[in-house]
């Protein structure tokens, strides 16, 4: 208790987390996988945000941790649909522990002016999950799905080793300032400092042995600028027709969960 009471943790039951995730949830067919919610209060973003945290059906300590960042405008429960838990599902004894943390509106999950998300989900959300769920330290993946897939490749080029797998859905990348989001940086200043086209065309290498993986829809607005990010790492880009939207994650989950699954089978431990 003094432990969790020191790293500021504090656990709730998902269906009581509050009317919105309950509504969200009910639906929702998990398998026998369990949710479990938690709120983390952060040093690094001066705030309290919740992560969602899923053992898959079995349990058991030792499972690899796979970190899944959201979309822009999602929140830690997006991701929780049927789709999803039948993929997880799926993979039997090599399902890994998931976290999905809350990112915000428009996060988009770097070091900015709103707080260091970036070491929030690095060095406070990893390490918590880990710890509650009995997770392997040494295997761990993080991914996400657009403003959550530009995230993790932002977030692991921090980091180089640390991560098993990369994987970017529909992966929200900017070819130049005047091409992003509204909210998406602070200024041309923040983008420099996070345009991962860039980096990744100076430091090809940066992730290391990492598996890594980018898809999207034929449709989809980023498909161009995916593409090039594909190519500056000399990896395949996965497109499938769709645009960026639910309908075309939901349809790929299998895909997902089997790359992070085999990736982090095939990972040594460092």
């Amino acid at each position: 208790m003094k432990r969790i009471k020191r790293l500021l943790v504090v656990l709730v039951v998902v269906v009581i987390a509050g009317a919105a995730a309950a509504k969200t949830l009910l639906s929702v067919t998990t398998d026998g996988a369990r949710i479990t919610e938690i709120t983390i209060h952060s040093r690094f973003i001066h705030a309290s945000e919740a992560v969602a945290l899923v053992t898959p059906r079995g349990g058991g300590a030792g499972r690899p941790l796979l970190v899944f960042l959201h979309g822009r405008g999602g929140d830690q429960n997006s991701e929780l649909n049927d789709a999803f838990f039948r993929a997880l599902n799926e993979l039997g004894s090599r399902a890994p522990d998931v976290a999905f943390p809350n990112g915000g509106n428009y996060s988009y999950w770097h070091n900015r002016g709103s707080g260091d998300w970036a070491q929030y989900v690095l060095d406070e959300v990893i390490p918590t999950a880990v710890r509650l769920l009995h997770a392997n330290p040494a295997r761990l993946a993080i991914g996400g799905i657009s403003m959550g897939g530009f995230g993790a490749y932002d977030i692991a080029r921090l980091v180089p080793g640390k991560f098993c797998a990369v994987g970017g859905h529909s992966a929200a990348v900017f070819p130049a300032a005047v091409d992003t989001a509204p909210g998406a940086f602070d200024d041309a200043t923040d983008f420099t400092r996070n345009d991962i086209l860039a980096i990744v065309t100076a430091h090809p290498h940066i992730y290391g042995r990492a598996k890594l993986w980018l898809d999207g829809g034929s449709e989809d607005p980023f498909h161009a600028a995916d593409e090039t990010l594909a190519a500056e790492l000399g990896i395949h880009m996965h497109v499938w027709p769709g645009g960026h939207d639910s309908a075309y994650w939901a349809a790929h989950w299998d895909a997902y969960m089997r790359f992070y699954a085999n990736a982090l089978a095939d990972c040594k431990p460092r």
